[in-house]
């Protein structure tokens, strides 16, 4: 009797299942593939995968520097796992595996960064591992401000986004982690703002240690005045593609409204000299 009253997958047209797999993820509609014959067609039809896929996919397609050819919605879903530079090579766009959301990467190109147009202070060149054909090294600056745009409609809607400053630091550094960089996210009049400590790993620790003695008083008192409104502290991050990476802020995407999001990272209050610190780009995606 039990079996006689079970609905059977089977008998569902497959459009319906095709909506009911929609409501799972790709990884969970992979998986429910074994269930059955008509399962596994509808978990490969390009009806299923065009519900997966950015709504705006075609017009990322059209933005791509290098084309890619696909045989199915499912493929193309795949291959958009691989970050594919767009507008020129001034941005790259992927697919987050995990949650199947939209990612962006701004190359340092698509930043505001002060006093990055001259050359005795900013250094721009093809960098080591980097997706993008350049990226840009500091010189020598006491004023650093580097700053990032993006549109909310551009990303997933209903997905809290994380945003990432993917950095390295150069053998020469100097100065960044006198003091901590204050970094911000803001959309409209929320903000999330945080410090972060550039640290630098010096081959002579003794360097170090009488940098450390000639500027403790000075350093630890503009300490105070940054720490004290400065937020939560945050780390530098290695990644797996051999870049640094610091965490900005967060955000979440109503997917309502075009809202405008302005990501920085600054430190513009010891007017101590700093250089080596190399900006690859700001790299947006769900938390």
């Amino acid at each position: 009797m039990a079996d006689e009253s079970e609905m059977k997958l089977d008998l569902l047209p497959e459009d319906c299942m095709v909506e009911v797999l929609s409501f799972t993820t790709p990884h969970d509609a992979c998986q429910l593939s074994l269930v059955s014959t008509m399962v596994r067609d509808a978990a490969v039809s390009d009806l299923l995968w065009e519900k997966f896929l950015p709504s705006d996919y075609r017009e990322i397609i059209s933005r791509l520097v290098l084309p890619i050819a696909f045989a199915s919605k499912k493929e193309l879903f795949l291959k958009l796992f691989s970050p594919l530079l767009i507008d020129g090579g001034s941005k790259s766009f992927s697919i987050d595996r995990t949650t199947g959301k939209t990612c962006y990467m701004l190359s340092a190109r698509e930043l505001s960064i002060a006093w990055s147009t001259n050359p005795l202070y900013w250094c721009w060149k093809p960098l080591l591992h980097s997706r993008f054909p350049e990226g840009v090294e500091l010189i020598m600056v006491c004023w650093l401000e580097i700053k990032g745009k993006i549109n909310t409609r551009m990303l997933s809607p209903r997905t809290t986004y994380g945003a990432y400053l993917i950095v390295n630091l150069a053998g020469r550094a100097f100065g960044l982690d006198s003091l901590p960089s204050e970094v911000s996210v803001k959309v409209c009049d929320r903000e999330s703002k945080g410090i972060v400590y550039l640290r630098c790993n010096y081959a002579n620790n003794r360097k170090q240690e009488l940098e450390m003695i000639l500027m403790r008083h000075r350093v630890e008192t503009l300490r105070s005045r940054v720490d004290r409104g400065g937020g939560q502290e945050r780390a530098l991050c290695e990644r797996e593609d051999g870049w640094m990476e610091i965490e900005l802020g967060e955000f979440y995407c109503d997917g309502v409204s075009d809202k405008e999001v302005t990501m920085c990272l600054r430190e513009v209050k010891g007017e101590h000299l700093k250089g080596g610190l190399i900006v690859e780009g700001i790299e947006l995606r769900p938390k």
